[in-house]
């Protein structure tokens, strides 16, 4: 039976959630719906293309992904759903595509909405859950939709790098208030060329080793490692780092804001 992950922004206080499970399994009780996070927050772009990008490969090839984010940033005219090496996804035409992938799919469809419905999340839903339904009863991608359709792009969010030096930004903070930045190991790796390194963050704090794990460090003590996605994460064993260093995630809403992009930033100095 078919395989649908949930990503939303919708968090856990209301109806939602439960309602948007309903509305799939009307379209086929026998979904197998798997919850990935409902606490994204919400407009935060970055963080869930960080999510998304990491859940994504874990699932068997032919998985329906339902990236339920965002849906509403401008009036919705129709929903994308992509096919991108053996994974479906589906989600709505906010730029979040590109930006979870790091690339431009390799086949995109459009799912035109009716102009006379109620665009509410409910119907988004059912549109997503009719698509699947189609694809699982035997139709072709290019037969439930418009195909290569234009779509809204948006670029990742990537280190900036000099001859000495990476900078980094803070996309996601975890239950743990570990702190997770946009530097994977193969990018630290590569620019650093076997020279030594200062993890440097607010407060002048700062880090020059990478832990291989948590309990490397004495209870209390700052550490810098990479998670199991690969990317570079600041902690303190059994501590809160983003509380006590006052560290921020990266939002497009702040990142015009110069006064407060410092406290969303880790810099890596070589020499």
């Amino acid at each position: 039976m078919p395989l649908l992950t949930l990503t939303s922004d919708f968090g856990m206080q209301d109806y939602l959630v439960g309602a948007v499970k309903g509305q799939l399994l009307q379209q086929n009780p026998e979904f197998t719906l798997v919850d990935v996070s409902h606490t994204i927050s919400p407009f935060n772009y970055p963080q869930a293309a960080y999510i998304s990008r990491n859940i994504i490969k874990q699932f068997p090839p032919n998985t329906f992904h339902l990236l339920l984010v965002n849906l509403f940033e401008k009036k919705p005219e129709q929903l994308l759903l992509a096919w991108h090496k053996e994974q479906y996804i589906l989600c709505a035409d906010n730029g979040l595509l590109t930006m979870m992938l790091e690339d431009k799919p390799e086949m995109i469809i459009g799912l035109p909405l009716d102009p006379k419905a109620i665009k509410n999340t409910l119907y988004c839903v059912q549109v997503m859950g009719e698509a699947i339904q189609k694809l699982h009863a035997g139709a072709r991608l290019q037969d439930i939709g418009i195909p290569d359709v234009p779509f809204l792009e948006k670029n990742h969010l990537r280190p900036l790098f000099g001859e000495n030096w990476m900078e980094g930004q803070i996309i996601f903070i975890d239950h743990f208030e570990n702190i997770v930045v946009n530097i994977t190991r193969e990018q630290f790796e590569e620019h650093r060329n076997g020279r030594n390194f200062k993890i440097v963050f607010k407060r002048n704090e700062v880090i020059d080793k990478i832990a291989e794990t948590y309990a490397d460090v004495n209870e209390g003590e700052k550490l810098a490692l990479f998670n199991a996605a690969g990317y570079l994460e600041i902690a303190i064993n059994k501590g809160n780092a983003a509380g006590l260093f006052g560290l921020q995630g990266f939002t497009e809403q702040a990142q015009h804001l110069q006064n407060r992009l410092f406290y969303q930033t880790v810099k890596i100095m070589f020499g």
